[in-house]
């Protein structure tokens, strides 16, 4: 019902309003949502749903946390002693835990070093933030998580993404790298081992990258949520061990390794033997006060999540994405149009499409959209990452449901593919395993 202003005039209640957002709210911008979103997204009715899609390792519940973990959380809960607020940047005892667990011979941390996040996306939020202006640039890579991105673009840094070499099992292109910087650069983010990509860098590759930003006086963000996941042989190296005179922010948490994503626990640590990023230091402490810091049941909980849960927990999900790797693989690499390139770590593979060999496919996000209408499967176009023509699969759903998948792939692509397309070819890149 219209109303009548003291001027007489009639107006609607929604008249004269005028409430706009913020420019941060406004170039806040997730490229996977912004992607799937759009998607035009109708399963086959007559097929069961698989997503291959969701980062998520409880989406199945073939992956459960380990009762030890469970049963960590439960007691501080009975205790009725961790209810209140801790310290914004974590308790003492957490980060204590946080620092010992994480403290290496060549890159020793200590309490100070840690400051404690809302999940290894809030720690990413805080290493970024404590580094850039607006109008200031980091390096991502390419593909990449689509979080560097949207988080950079949220204050007005430019994300210059850098490539990753395919043919060389996702290393840095550091030419590429080397190329971006310029005055404005403030950080490089490396994601090892990497999600979309399953790559895990060698101890020599890691030595370049590091040597490459020491040269240009650049701190490294090393995002190593995934530290310790790697299988098929690779053995895991944290940036911080391989470079310990590089200044370096070490993002982490619970969410992958500890399979409790939805728990928001993650931290940052300052590694830093020549104290170049005091400051650093400081500036995270102050923009941890934004959120007051993550759950404290969590954090009350974290010494013994840390130091008790068994390495035989670890083990089965290692085992586990290191099985649907090599089932995957075999499969996917049968067909002529695809190919899968084999990870050595995280949860992921990224599988490449030969488009000149499909019918009315045009690129990975029609791809992905007709595989779905027709064979109810979920994966992850590639564009998401900034490199279209690939998509992502994730290795944590059942092994079972794996193979199902597969050959659902398998089939579909088979029916759109070309007359004189060649079969039986292996295209996938294997890396020697």
């Amino acid at each position: 019902m219209a109303e009548k202003h003291a001027n007489g005039v009639a107006a609607t209640h929604g008249s004269g309003w005028m409430v706009d957002v913020s420019i941060e709210a406004k170039l806040t911008v997730n490229p996977i949502r912004q992607i799937v979103d759009s998607l035009k997204i109708e399963p086959n009715p007559a097929k069961e749903v698989i997503r291959l899609s969701i980062g998520d390792p409880t989406a199945y519940d073939n992956l459960p946390p380990s009762r030890l973990v469970s049963s960590a959380v439960s007691e501080e809960v009975e205790s009725g002693k961790s209810n209140g607020y801790c310290l914004s940047f974590g308790s003492e005892p957490a980060c204590a835990a946080v620092a010992e667990f994480y403290s290496t011979p060549n890159a020793p941390l200590v309490t100070g070093d840690v400051v404690l996040a809302s999940g290894c996306s809030g720690a990413l939020s805080l290493a970024i933030n404590v580094l850039t202006d607006p109008g200031d640039n980091i390096l991502i890579p390419r593909p990449g998580f689509s979080l560097y991105r949207c988080l950079a673009g949220a204050r007005q840094v430019d994300a210059r993404s850098y490539r990753l070499i395919p043919e060389k099992s996702w290393e840095i292109d550091l030419e590429s790298l080397e190329s971006l910087i310029d005055s404005k650069t403030k950080a490089i983010v490396v994601n090892n081992p990497s999600n979309p990509c399953g790559s895990v860098y060698s101890r020599q590759h890691l030595t370049a990258i590091a040597e490459l930003a020491y040269r240009h006086r650049l701190p490294i963000i090393s995002d190593e949520v995934y530290a310790g996941m790697a299988f098929h042989g690779t053995q895991f190296y944290s940036m911080a061990e391989v470079a310990p005179d590089q200044p370096i922010l070490t993002c982490g948490g619970l969410a992958k390794k500890y399979l409790v994503p939805g728990w928001r626990l993650g931290w940052v640590l300052v590694q830093d033997k020549h104290n170049v990023l005091d400051k650093v230091r400081e500036g995270l402490r102050r923009l941890s006060t934004q959120i007051l810091g993550p759950c404290s049941l969590i954090q009350a909980a974290l010494p013994a999540i840390i130091r008790e849960t068994p390495q035989e927990f670890f083990d089965n999900t290692i085992r586990h994405c290191a099985e649907a790797a090599k089932l995957s693989f075999r499969l996917l690499s049968q067909v002529p149009s695809l190919s899968p390139v084999m990870p050595n770590g995280a949860m992921y593979m990224m599988v490449g499409l030969n488009i000149d060999l499909l019918v009315d496919i045009k690129d990975d996000i029609q791809f992905t959209e007709k595989l779905m209408s027709e064979e109810s499967v979920f994966c992850l176009p590639a564009q998401c990452f900034q490199f279209p023509n690939y998509f992502r699969i994730v290795l944590s759903v059942p092994l079972e449901m794996m193979n199902v998948a597969c050959n659902r792939i398998e089939e579909f692509c088979l029916r759109h593919q070309v007359a004189d397309a060649s079969n039986g070819t292996s295209n996938g890149t294997s890396n020697g395993h």
